[in-house]
This record gives C-alpha cells, structure tokens and sequence, in this order.
C-alpha cells in the first residue's frame, strides 16, 4: 500500500467517527460476478441488504454478508454506546476490483494447450450513518 493510500486512511478514521469499513482481500471469485451482488446492495441500508444477502442464491452473496457482518461489528466496536436501529446505517461505499490471477494451462486436441484464467477479487465495503449526531 503506497503511502499516500494510507495517510488518506488514517485522515478518514480520525475525521468520521460514524465511518467503518470491511476489506475482503483475495476472494477466489471473478470480480465480474461479484460486481452484480455489490451493485444490488449499494446505497441501501444495513438491514435490508443483509436480507437481500441472505436469500440470494449466488456463492458471491455469501461472502459479501460475512464482509458487511464486519463492517457492522467494526462500527460497533468504534462507537460504543449507540444503537445500529438509532443511527440508520447504510451501504455508503462499496469497490470490487481484481485481484491476483492464477494462470493454469488445459490439455487441447492435437498437442496444443489453452490457458485458464482464475480470477480472484478485493472488496472495499464502507459503511455510513445517515444520522449525524
């Protein structure tokens, strides 16, 4: 992480206390199909997206409820004292960008080979307070 990268962090920590975020490195899943499981929680709020999470059949989902349980429980350890049902938490942010790729080679017809291609991915979730007391 570059250095400028972390500095920005640290800034974010110390100004928005209503602010935490999750981070799910190296995730063995394309990022294409995690894009349309982020994209169907973005911008909503906590609850409901844990539901949303809950019953969609996609492996994708899954992940990305253990991230947001995370995210949820790293808000709580950071303003103890306030309740989740009080400070109407939603999905500010959300990223998936690609991650490391495995490169593996398949047996073809007449001595040739094909290559195959694993993706993996990294998601950034953020979290936010819609009530800023």
């Amino acid at each position: 992480m570059g250095a400028r990268k972390r500095n920005r962090a640290q800034e974010l920590k110390k100004l928005n206390k209503n602010l935490a975020f999750a981070k799910l490195n190296n995730c063995p899943t394309s990022p294409r199909k995690m894009r349309l499981v982020a994209d169907l929680v973005r911008g909503m709020n906590v609850e409901s997206a844990l539901t949303e999470l809950k019953f969609n059949p996609k492996e994708a989902s899954r992940r990305l409820e253990k991230l947001l349980l995370s995210a949820i429980s790293n808000w709580e350890t950071k303003n103890e004292g306030r309740s989740i049902d009080q400070s109407d938490l939603f999905i500010s942010e959300i990223k998936v960008d690609c991650g490391r790729m495995l490169k593996r080679i398949q047996p073809a017809p007449q001595g040739r080979a094909h290559r195959i291609r694993k993706r993996s991915n990294h998601v950034t979730l953020v979290i936010d307070s819609r009530n800023k007391k």
